[in-house]
């Protein structure tokens, strides 16, 4: 689309200190690399696999490998559809967009071999859930996909002060199911932290301080849960660039649309060689606009994507993702 541009900083895993190391190389059968997830599968990580027909368990080691797939909720577990390359004798890899991917925070999958038998990961991997078949739980486990990721130059700071006779501290929230254990905080000398990369969007956290749930202190955004207590909010937000090609000869443009509650002064766009441009942080998930030009009101003529509002008037959208 020539309209806007996003610019997500997505996550490129730099293991630089001893902590991010061994949160990301707990995550078996993925990682992140640039705009894209990798599924990697090693032979070498299963001990045991489960025949898909029969249920019964075999040794990995008895297992001729003719061809891994991966399979999991983003696929309605196809043991068909995302055939994996192989890499060498062990390996076999498959790269997907992130933007291939819903907006849901964590995806359970699995590796299939010849189509047929289900790899199964142990339970000393950090990832997994226990599996369930028509709601009750399996004596097996999934693996667990995550879309936020601890990060050196993550968006997403996380900061507690104090509690520096904590043992263990835990950032924990909408962006991983609450996980209680996933991402370990780092000590500082005035308290904890962590820096996570995470798509746009609004989410909830708690701290987790040797087992005690608590909301952040030194943020005022917080929002009741089911508990009766507070959750923390966190508005993650991207530069998107919105470009009106051409009038050379307005006085005055103006960009309107929900995430400004429609005003029709606040974002004045500015003049470029080409045409007009203003630039808004916005977060995750779907926004209406409009160009305003000398008093009237236009959709965006390079952006073929609109729709009606509850007031049956129609609009560009603009898609953050």
């Amino acid at each position: 689309m020539k309209k806007f541009s996003l610019y997500i900083i997505y996550i490129v895993i730099f293991l630089t200190n001893a902590q991010s190391y061994a949160q990301q190389d707990t995550m078996k059968g993925y990682r992140v690399e640039g705009d894209e997830i990798v599924f990697s599968f090693d032979r070498r990580d299963y001990d045991k696999a489960t025949s898909d027909e029969s249920g019964k368990k075999y040794d990995f080691d008895d297992l001729d490998i003719e061809n891994v797939v991966v399979s999991g909720e983003f696929n309605k577990w196809s043991t068909k559809k995302w055939k994996m390359t192989k890499v060498d004798e062990n390996i076999y890899e498959l790269r997907k967009k992130i933007t291939d991917f819903t907006d849901e925070f964590s995806w359970e999958f699995k590796f299939v071999i010849n189509n047929s038998y289900w790899a199964e990961p142990s339970d000393e991997d950090k990832n997994i859930v226990r599996a369930t078949k028509n709601g009750s739980r399996l004596n097996v486990y999934n693996l667990k996909m995550y879309t936020a990721y601890p990060h050196d130059l993550g968006n997403a700071s996380f900061i507690l002060k104090g509690y520096q006779n904590a043992k263990k501290v835990v950032v924990s929230g909408s962006f991983n199911k609450w996980n209680e254990n996933l991402f370990l905080m780092n000590k500082t000398e005035d308290g904890w932290s962590l820096k996570l990369q995470m798509k746009p969007g609004e989410y909830q956290y708690k701290f987790i301080v040797d087992g005690q749930w608590i909301a952040d202190p030194h943020n005022l955004y917080k929002t009741t849960n089911e508990f009766g207590g507070y959750n923390s909010i966190l508005n993650i937000k991207v530069p998107v660039d919105f470009i009106l090609n051409g009038y050379p000869n307005a006085e005055k443009v103006i960009l309107a649309g929900s995430f400004n509650n429609w005003s029709d002064n606040n974002y004045k766009m500015i003049r470029t060689k080409n045409g007009w441009k203003y630039t808004v942080s916005l977060s995750g998930g779907k926004h209406h606009y409009k160009y305003i030009i000398d008093d009237q009101w236009i959709v965006d003529p390079d952006n073929p994507v609109k729709e009606y509002d509850a007031e049956g008037n129609i609009n560009s959208v603009c898609m953050v993702k």
